[in-house]
């Protein structure tokens, strides 16, 4: 029986790295496209044992090369995806006209499977959101290209290496106060990525097609409170205020001028008006029996240390 061939893209990121893993692991062979193969490779190359993992570096906008390792692919999966766009990288290049472009490939060249990665809540937050209408029309491509795909649209995704939690407790770990846009009200539903890569792993497993899926943890937190655990965590107090929008504006503002990777643009902030939580539109992953069984703030207490005052030996088994 012929092996099954995974080609990802976006393996070198945090979702991507840990996906490697988990397939790997449970014996699929994967072809990793990364743009640099002496940046990025080593650390794909460490996520799974030799032989199975596969590295092709290229650029994803070359229509060519696409084809060519397209090829032969019986799975496809897109996690390529930017937080805030620049010079270089557009939402609408990287979020609709690459899932168009590869959509229609993996149709020519009958790849069994389509997996593409959205993101939770874009349908509202589309109206006033460039980084959500790219998502929803990209979504529309893959769709209309190839029928079968499943479309993953995950909430935050947190983790050891992402950047979410660790932006968050880098900045809380040295500023005395923290502000709070739209009163912190704004809800999520947090999900692990070791539970998020387990409900990847058993939709190629079990074959899974024509889905869109909502993918959440088993937690709803407004963002108040994600930064109270994350305060807990590191073992600080600090003062939680809101911030009128017209100053949050400015603040977005001056980091997209100033910073090449800004703390929030203004995109960013139209976003944090939505809430990021299940819509009751499309099946999650309980529909399918995936639960998720990770706690956010237990997670995060596992690598909370490197922000606390004595970083390793601040883990608990230190603290008798």
């Amino acid at each position: 029986m012929k092996e099954k061939e995974i080609l990802l893209f976006g393996g070198s990121g945090f979702i991507g790295s840990n996906l490697i893993r988990k397939l790997t692991k449970n014996n699929y062979k994967v072809k990793v496209v990364t743009r640099n193969i002496h940046k990025n490779g080593i650390k794909i190359k460490t996520q799974g044992n030799f032989g199975y993992i596969e590295l092709i570096e290229t650029n994803i906008f070359d229509l060519d090369k696409l084809n060519e390792i397209i090829e032969g692919v019986d799975i496809c999966i897109n996690l390529i995806g930017i937080l805030y766009e620049n010079k270089k990288n557009k939402f609408s290049n990287i979020h609709t006209n690459f899932p168009y472009m590869i959509s229609k490939i993996c149709k020519e060249k009958k790849v069994k499977q389509l997996i593409h990665f959205s993101a939770l809540g874009i349908e509202e937050s589309s109206k006033t959101s460039k980084y959500a209408l790219s998502k929803l029309e990209g979504e529309k491509f893959v769709k209309e290209n190839f029928k079968e795909a499943i479309i993953i649209r995950p909430s935050i995704v947190y983790g050891a290496e992402d950047n979410f939690t660790n932006l968050f407790m880098s900045i809380l770990s040295i500023f005395p106060f923290f502000p709070l846009y739209y009163h912190g009200k704004t809800k999520f539903s947090p999900i692990h990525v070791s539970d998020l890569t387990d409900i990847i792993y058993n939709i190629v497993d079990q074959d899974i097609r024509f889905e869109t899926i909502e993918c959440v943890g088993n937690e709803t937190m407004n963002f108040k409170e994600i930064i109270e655990k994350l305060c807990f965590c590191i073992s600080k107090k600090r003062l939680l205020f809101p911030i009128p929008l017209s100053l949050a504006k400015l603040v977005a503002y001056t980091f997209e001028k100033f910073m090449s990777k800004p703390l929030l643009t203004k995109d960013q902030l139209e976003l944090l008006k939505y809430d990021n939580v299940i819509s009751g539109i499309y099946k999650t992953n309980f529909d399918f029996n995936f639960t998720t069984t990770k706690k956010f703030k237990f997670e995060v207490e596992k690598y909370s240390y490197i922000f606390k005052e004595h970083g390793e030996y601040s883990k608990k088994e230190y603290n008798k």
